[in-house]
């Protein structure tokens, strides 16, 4: 099934504020190639500091949601003299910060999975916020098959689930099943097939109605607070907490409780 001459890679937004990207390389089985890191890097960073946009979901046409790096795209690379050290430090740089960008957008981003997401498209799903999947999606870093550890995507597992099933995965390199990265803590939610992308959808309206400067301070004092020691995470959130009650939204939003009513944001 090819997709020659199409977009790699789709975007579409709804009328609440929902940004749909859709990678769409089916060919190359949605790859993380140069080309698909420069788009979803831009995307995301666009996304970032587009008010428009409240929650994003990032999805995959065909079979595979990510099939992880491109080994084609980076064999070629060898050619160079310094046989493509140059080449795959690029790369690395490109895919971690397209990773790094999905954790540091402000906006809350699901991924929606409907096939196999594995290596680095294992490591996709682990960098972002949510995962909804369908009971067929599998997941896997299958990198000590072919003589490559999956050292990047372990970065992003590792952050997800527990150290044990993150070594297992890492270690043996078998592809789990929707259920087992659920009961791991790997994706939030399962759903057959033909739900999947309405599940997806309500899960990211339901998000899209809070206050989106709410969910940015969140959404940021989350992943600060969790590379701090208990004390400095408490320090740190206690602070995050002064800042948010003094925002004018903490102070609708707790109005309108007490006054029973819905609440105005005005996302400051």
């Amino acid at each position: 099934m090819s997709n020659s001459g199409a977009d790699i890679l789709l975007s579409e937004k709804d009328a609440n504020g929902v940004l749909r990207l859709t990678m769409n390389d089916v060919k190359r089985r949605n790859a993380l190639s140069e080309a698909m890191l420069t788009r979803l890097g831009d995307a995301f960073s666009d996304a970032a500091t587009d008010k428009s946009v409240r929650v994003i979901v990032l999805a995959g046409n065909g079979p595979a949601f990510c099939a992880g790096h491109d080994l084609k795209e980076m064999t070629a690379g060898r050619n160079a003299p310094d046989r493509g050290q140059a080449y795959f430090q690029s790369v690395m740089a490109m895919c971690s910060g397209v990773m790094q960008a999905i954790v540091a957008c402000p906006k809350p981003v699901i991924a929606e999975v409907n096939g196999v997401a594995t290596a680095a498209g294992c490591q996709l799903v682990a960098s972002c916020d949510l995962a909804v999947v369908s009971n067929t999606a599998r997941f896997s870093t299958p990198g000590v098959h072919i003589g490559l550890f999956c050292s990047t995507p372990m970065v992003a597992l590792s952050r997800n689930v527990s150290n044990k099933h993150a070594m297992e995965m890492l270690l043996t390199g078998d592809m789990i099943s929707a259920a087992r990265a659920a009961e791991m803590g790997l994706v939030n939610r399962v759903v057959e097939p033909a739900e999947l992308q309405e599940a997806t959808t309500a899960l990211a309206h339901k998000i899209a109605a809070k206050s989106s400067f709410t969910l940015a301070v969140g959404k940021r004092a989350f992943y600060e607070q969790r590379e701090m020691t208990l004390r400095h995470a408490y320090d740190y959130a206690s602070n995050v907490m002064v800042e948010n009650m003094l925002a004018h939204d903490a102070e609708e939003g707790i109005g309108a409780f007490i006054e029973k009513r819905d609440p105005e944001w005005r996302d400051e």
